[in-house]
């Protein structure tokens, strides 16, 4: 048996989660559910429950991120997943650095949001709406992008080269333009997509645009 606090501004949601937990009451229980995240970090602390499902966005004082980071400051912090509209990677990505357990859409079909609920209180699973794992494997990739040309270590002709890209310009034009042989290019940009952790020109391009 889990017990489970509901943080969330919407009372109707709230009611349509207490119905969909009660749908396996023996497994789930809710005891105590807050509109607010000053009152929702004060039931975490008074009721010590083994799962919190926390809205990430509401209105007036802490949101979602703050109620978050606060209840996995504790030294038995609770399993908490983020319920959701937001799509957004930003969000996402937020949410799990700060310590999410999972992040689940509130237009999920009930029945599997149930489902994702239940795994991870049983095993710690990490809960993750299956229309974001696309989005969490591209933040993932952006992450790992370094932030500036000079991060990226790129000598002056890989610069050059980068430029010629951004242009829009093929290996061979760039080879007139540089001066160099066109299988000389064809290394350059290999390296250059390489050291900006991109598969394609056209990603490539998009990097360039973005950091001078």
């Amino acid at each position: 048996m889990h017990d489970v606090v509901l943080i969330d501004d919407h009372p109707l949601f709230r009611q349509g989660m207490k119905d969909l937990l009660a749908t396996a009451a023996d497994q789930l229980r809710v005891v105590g559910e807050a509109d607010n995240g000053v009152d929702g970090i004060a039931q975490v602390r008074r009721l010590k429950p083994q799962v919190v499902l926390l809205d990430l966005h509401m209105k007036g004082g802490l949101d979602g991120l703050d109620v978050l980071r606060e209840l996995k400051a504790a030294d038995c912090a609770p399993v908490t997943i983020m319920v959701t509209v937001s799509e957004d990677a930003d969000d996402l990505t937020a949410a799990l650095r700060a310590g999410a357990d999972g992040y689940l859409l509130k237009d999920m079909a009930p029945q599997e949001l149930l489902a994702s609920v239940l795994r991870t209180a049983d095993t710690g699973a990490m809960a993750l709406s299956a229309s974001l794992a696309g989005l969490l494997a591209n933040a993932m990739r952006e992450d790992a992008r370094p932030r500036s040309r000079d991060a990226a270590a790129l000598t002056p002709q890989e610069n050059r080269v980068l430029d010629q890209i951004r242009a829009g310009r093929s290996n061979k034009q760039i080879a007139r333009e540089l001066d160099i042989a066109e299988s000389t290019v064809k290394i350059h940009v290999k390296r250059v997509l390489k050291k900006i952790n991109v598969s394609s020109r056209t990603q490539a391009a998009i990097w360039a645009l973005s950091h001078g």
